[in-house]
């Protein structure tokens, strides 16, 4: 029993002075101290030793498993010290570091951020909503009914039934009002969907934001001071604004609503924002009473914004992530 102690203690520390690597030294360890290890195997023969003979066999045994175990953690350290070394001598601190790019804001987001600060500052509160909708959310809630001419110019795509993509933000303007009573002045961001062809200027997949105020005596004066405002917080204190008669089914009477400012190094009148006065079946289809109650809705492309604001001239840029093109940004 004595002279297999002494060898299996001989060969573990040989292995252990072999061992170059961490991975070989914790071989080494589990070979002879593991539980399948040939140490191991010989404390659980103790029980089988003549009492005379037991004892001075486990005291050999604790001899060698300790040898064993101090032999490992200096050989251990005495590893991971010329690892170091040889890090540090292959270690060249002239050549340039890897730089890790900075990532920022899509100029998309950028400009949603900048349109949410302009109307923040002008007292609406920002709020999101669902983009798989409810047929009604997004058509009869908003005077849109089937059989109307107008309900094709906000199609989109349909999910099944009446579960769709919404085309507008506007479906958040009739939960807000389903939610709360007036006063009301909020804006809605967000991503929208219709089945356009795409092309420098179209996208099936596209960025709006629109607003609505609601309350007493809300006036189409109250709407072009709002829109007046923003415009020269977004564009410029130059910016002028002019409204054009336009048809939209949820509001009346309708507008778009033209822009005069500087793109480019030239001053020119752009079409921007589609704008009303909230149509009394819209409120109707709310609980609200049409009587008491008047309110203005607008809404703008946050595309068409970025696009004007950075210069970009195909929208398609937008939503291709190539990272060359958005560096830019």
């Amino acid at each position: 029993m004595q002279d297999a102690v002494r060898q299996a203690r001989d060969e573990a520390l040989a292995r252990i002075g072999r061992a170059e690597m961490l991975d070989e030294l914790e071989q080494a360890r589990s070979a002879c101290l593991g539980r399948s290890g040939a140490l191991k195997a010989l404390m659980q023969k103790l029980g089988t030793l003549p009492p005379e003979e037991r004892r001075a066999a486990g005291q050999l045994l604790n001899e060698a498993k300790a040898a064993i175990e101090e032999a490992l953690a200096a050989r251990r350290e005495a590893i991971g010290a010329g690892q170091v070394r040889a890090t540090r001598a292959t270690l060249d601190i002239s050549v340039p570091g890897k730089c890790r790019p900075i990532g920022h804001e899509h100029p998309l987001r950028q400009a949603e951020a900048e349109l949410r600060e302009v109307f923040a500052r002008l007292g609406f509160e920002a709020v999101e909503g669902p983009e798989v909708e409810l047929a009604y959310y997004n058509f009869e809630a908003l005077n849109i009914p089937a059989e109307h001419p107008s309900h094709d110019s906000f199609d989109t795509f349909y999910v099944e039934g009446d579960v769709l993509l919404r085309s507008h933000t506007s479906p958040v303007q009739i939960r807000v009002m389903e939610q709360r009573k007036p006063p009301i002045r909020v804006v809605v961001p967000g991503r929208v969907f219709r089945p356009d062809t795409p092309d420098a200027t179209h996208s099936p997949v596209f960025h709006q934001i629109e607003g609505l105020v609601v309350g007493e005596d809300v006036t189409f004066a109250d709407l072009k001071a709002v829109l007046a405002m923003a415009m020269r917080e977004l564009f410029g204190p130059d910016t002028q604004t002019r409204f054009r008669p336009s048809f939209f089914p949820f509001t009346e009477p309708s507008a778009e609503v033209d822009v005069y400012c500087e793109i480019g190094g030239q001053r020119r009148w752009l079409e921007l924002l589609g704008a009303g006065m909230v149509h009394p079946k819209v409120f109707e289809a709310v609980g609200y009473d049409p009587e008491r109650y008047t309110g203005f809705a607008f809404g703008m492309g946050i595309d068409r914004v970025a696009m004007l604001k950075y210069g970009i001239t195909d929208i398609r840029l937008l939503l291709e992530n190539d990272v060359r093109f958005l560096d830019q940004f």
